[in-house]
């Protein structure tokens, strides 16, 4: 059995993405969302196409409690998370001048704190000889060299901090069995892009893109470490 936890799973990608794990009975899959009705809905729709009854927990990445919460989650699990895929994000299409520092420290601490506590979490709980593949979910934008976007200057940055976080911990863990790697997506369809560029129509859709990253997670680690991997239709 392949123990995955994903983040971020009640809309977009996330979503997609449980749905992609969730057609193979061997895969245990635990999803962390602030969102809990959207992921029953979730849970409900699994187990009415594939018969995969996932675990659910609703988790708040700008909670003051998140350490204990994630702490909670994982010592409930007791389980070796093969895969974990941070994929949790917030967008906030604003000015850099009118970005209050409220809204700076919230697009950090789920873009970048969380990720890091749950990373921390998951490798303190896991058994060293096993594999661990760990997704980063990251952005074209906070990827070197590629085009850039007004408005988008904390998201982007936040995403560039993941993208770095990928590769630092890839060097401190590299005698280990636990793999780092972060995707930086291009645009995909989905409610958060929606809701921050409302007449924007991206190349991919949610499903495309979750498709893409389900088979990564699963061979990814045997071929990259500490990389990160423009996702996107257009060159950077």
């Amino acid at each position: 059995m392949t123990n995955i936890l994903i983040t971020g799973g009640s809309r977009g990608i996330g979503y997609e993405l449980v749905k992609q794990f969730a057609q193979h009975a061997d895969n245990y899959i635990v999803v962390l969302s602030r969102n809990t009705d959207k992921l029953k809905a979730l849970q409900a729709e699994c187990l009415k196409l594939y018969n995969n009854n996932i675990t659910i927990y609703g988790v708040d990445f700008d909670s003051p409690s998140l350490s204990d919460d994630l702490k909670q989650v994982i010592a409930q699990e007791a389980k070796h998370f093969h895969i974990l895929v941070n994929n949790a994000g917030v967008l906030i299409n604003q000015p850099f001048s009118e970005t209050s520092l409220h809204n700076f420290i919230h697009i950090y601490k789920v873009n970048v704190f969380a990720p890091a506590l749950l990373i921390k979490e998951v490798l303190q709980n896991n058994q060293p000889e096993q594999l661990t593949h760990v997704v980063n979910i990251g952005s074209m934008g906070g990827f070197q060299g590629s085009a850039k976007f007004p408005d988008l200057s904390v998201y982007s940055s936040s995403k560039a901090a993941i993208a770095n976080l990928t590769e630092v911990l890839a060097e401190e863990y590299k005698a280990s069995n636990t793999k780092f790697n972060c995707l930086a997506l291009g645009a995909a369809q989905t409610e958060m892009l929606n809701e921050a560029f409302p007449d924007y129509k991206a190349p991919l859709s949610a499903v495309q893109i979750a498709i893409y990253i389900h088979q990564f997670c699963i061979t990814g680690a045997n071929y990259f470490n500490g990389k990160i991997i423009p996702v996107a239709l257009t060159t950077p």
